[in-house]
């Protein structure tokens, strides 16, 4: 049997089942919608709403300053003032609700059949870990039909309503594939294409959670898709979850056939179901009805069906049935890398001991939670040196310049290089112009340098295990002048990102006073509305106040920089987080002979007055060497959090704002990927 009539089949099981469960769960719709009529906005357990509340106060995801104002004008039960928080979280979005969302579209794929010489739409599914992607078992029943399937991710239109290129992978069931009929869901390694990177890495990835607290009945949901396999869209209208079953979840919201396999999620994001069904009305022999009362037949098509909701798989049901599934170490490692909160690492721990995986690529990467320790000597010997471009690049008058950021020490500068010229060619074939060959870039590296620098007039720590909440002491400069610089900056950023004043909740008493606690740590707010961890952040403004603060080690850096930089011709500088910095620093330092017709920053802390104040070519002004200058920053990128820079710096400078894929927010690699980036780099590189 063909895939395509398999999958029909399949499918038409589950609307069936869908309808049985939507007319055995009636008495509850009915209760629901009665207490609604009432006015109870969530008429849901006062123990899921008290889970829910929790959720959104230690993740941020409410203003905390709303939550005060909602909650402290009069006595409330705690029932109540959990209903009120989550008026405020269904009520007002923050800015980032919107590239948020464009992130976990990027996560969503079409999955299309080759069958009988044709291409034919099927479903789609959405990434769940750097390499594996979840689907409907309605889509791909089995290893088979996943064989002739593949996935396209980004088919989709542009902001300006344009057809994007597609980018096409492969699906390998033999590496990993796991299906169930009851629950149906399929589980698929996918294959990476010409880019050997994981295709998480590139898109992102869906961190799916088996803790409560992330829907209430009467909140609204959001479907992300390939209805009909057309290009991708979404649906944020008329939406709310109705009723919640032992593993299913009935909801309103438009969606077709072609949503099998899609996401839902609620407004922070988070992945809540699987959709898989549309549930349509019946008669009382269990008959489908279509839209003017009579019986369906299957000639009639989908769209005479009269369908009255949605059903989605409850995500905690599947991480419960994946936990339980007997598989070989490889695959078991495979589910592990879904993450922490999907409990999987835990079946893998029981299972035995697996090697640890490679860390992703980007040059903000943290390390396992730490404390201080002394610094090995030996680390210390290796001093690498920068890469030139080769001879005649780009004409031979012009120049391009990557300057790297914190933590490459102990990295291979021609590797580095590589990376960075991947990201930079990805976003330049999307931009339509042409790669750059990773030979024709300089590349000066000051990595080991810099650790070097920091050794020798700063206590560094060497990171060993510890617990996350110490990591903001834990890699605390030592020196009482650096140790305020990096104070400073994290609660500049801190305050620029919303948090409340340290006294704000805790004289505003509203009896949750153990839920909002994480509220007072700057670190842990940066960390909680970011997509970097707390030691990322604190990693990278520790070295930042440490440079910034040292002229002897700003002196070693900037002298590092110089001896791989051109001394003549155009130079085209791209430049990522602290690398934003010593660029900014290096123009003041440039032979006479160069004239900067391009600088790029990326992931740059250069929006933080306690930053830019203490530059060498002083701020916020662009240098009058710098002729064109495109800050490129993402919203969940906790380092660039005091961009736009616009708002500050004068003098022709221009902001892009970007999507990175989630826990890549500060990657390079990313931000050169998007075309926009790529395109204002590769404007100036003509000959």
């Amino acid at each position: 049997m063909a895939t395509t009539d398999r999958s029909r089949e399949e499918r038409e099981r589950q609307v069936t089942a869908a309808a049985t469960r939507y007319d055995e769960s009636g008495d509850e719709r009915r209760a629901v919608e009665e207490q609604q009529d009432a006015g109870v906005a969530f008429p849901d357990s006062e123990e899921a709403l008290a889970a829910r509340a929790a959720r959104l106060l230690d993740r941020q995801a409410v203003p905390a300053a709303m939550v005060v104002e909602a909650v402290r004008a009069e006595p409330l039960a705690a029932t109540a003032a959990y209903e009120r928080i989550l008026g405020v979280s269904k009520e007002l979005q923050a800015w980032s609700f919107l590239p948020r969302g464009a992130r976990a579209a990027r996560t969503v794929a079409r999955i299309s059949v080759r069958e009988n010489g044709r291409e034919l739409p099927l479903g789609t599914g959405f990434l769940v870990s750097p390499n594996l992607l979840m689907t409907n078992h309605h889509v791909l029943t089995d290893a088979e039909a996943a064989r002739q399937c593949f996935v396209e991710f980004d088919a989709q239109v542009t902001v300006d309503n344009t057809a994007q290129p597609a980018t096409r992978l492969e699906l390998d069931p033999a590496g990993f594939f796991v299906t169930d009929q009851r629950l149906d869901f399929a589980l698929v390694l996918v294959a990476p294409g010409p880019d050997p990177r994981p295709a998480g890495e590139t898109f992102g990835w869906n961190r799916l959670s088996a803790q409560p607290g992330k829907l209430v009945i009467g909140e609204p949901v959001n479907v992300i898709g390939h209805p009909m396999g057309r290009l991708k869209e979404i649906a944020v209208r008329d939406n709310m979850l109705q009723v919640r079953l032992d593993d299913f979840l009935h909801y309103k919201t438009d969606t077709e056939p072609g949503n099998s396999g899609s996401p839902v999620f609620n407004d922070q994001w988070e992945v809540v179901a699987l959709h898989h069904s549309g549930v349509p009305r019946t008669d009382g022999q269990g008959r489908v009805l279509r839209r003017d009362g009579q019986v369906w037949q299957p000639g009639d098509g989908d769209d005479a069906i009269d369908w009255v909701s949605n059903e989605g798989v409850r995500v905690s049901s599947i991480l419960k049935h994946l936990a339980a599934v007997p598989l070989a170490s490889r695959q078991r490692e495979l589910l592990a890398a879904m993450g922490p909160e999907s409990g999987l690492h835990l079946a893998e721990a029981a299972a035995g001991p697996v090697a640890a995986p490679a860390p992703a690529a980007g040059p903000v990467t943290a390390p396992a939670p730490a404390v201080a320790a002394a610094r090995p000597a030996a680390e210390k010997a290796t001093v690498r040196a920068g890469l030139r471009a080769r001879d005649g690049a780009f004409g031979g008058t012009r120049h391009l310049v990557f300057l790297h950021g914190r933590s490459q020490e102990g990295k291979e500068p021609e590797k580095l290089r590589r990376e960075w010229a991947a990201g930079l060619n990805q976003g330049l074939v999307r931009a339509g112009l042409p790669p750059v060959d990773p030979a024709d870039v300089w590349f000066p590296y000051y990595g080991d340098r810099l650790v070097q620098a920091l050794t020798a007039h700063e206590a560094v720590p060497h990171l060993t295990e510890a617990p996350t909440a110490r990591a903001a002491e834990a890699v605390a400069p030592a020196g009482p002048t650096a140790r305020a610089v990096y104070e400073e900056i994290i609660g500049e950023a801190a305050t620029k990102w919303a948090m409340p004043q340290e006294g704000q909740l805790a004289t505003e008493s509203i009896g949750l006073d153990d839920l909002v606690g994480a509220l007072h740590n700057q670190l842990g707010w940066l960390a909680a509305r970011s997509d970097l961890d707390a030691w990322a952040i604190a990693l990278v403004f520790r070295d930042v106040a440490a440079y910034l603060d040292d002229r002897r080690i700003r002196d070693e850096v900037l002298d590092c920089v110089l001896e791989t930089m051109p001394d003549a011709g155009e130079v085209v500088l791209v430049s990522h987080s602290l690398g934003t910095v010593v660029g900014l620093d290096l123009t003041t330092r440039l032979s006479p002979g160069v004239d900067l017709v391009h600088l790029t920053t990326a992931g740059s802390p250069l929006g933080l007055d306690n930053v830019y104040s203490r530059l060498l070519v002083g701020g916020p002004k662009r240098p009058n060497i710098v002729a064109d200058w495109l800050n490129a920053w993402c919203p969940t990128d906790a380092v660039a959090i005091g961009c736009p820079l616009g708002d500050d710096w004068a003098d022709g400078l221009s902001d892009l704002a970007v999507v990175n894929a989630r826990e890549r927010a500060h990657s390079i690699v990313e931000y050169l990927a998007h075309a926009e980036v790529a395109r204002s780099i590769g404007s100036h590189l003509g000959e």
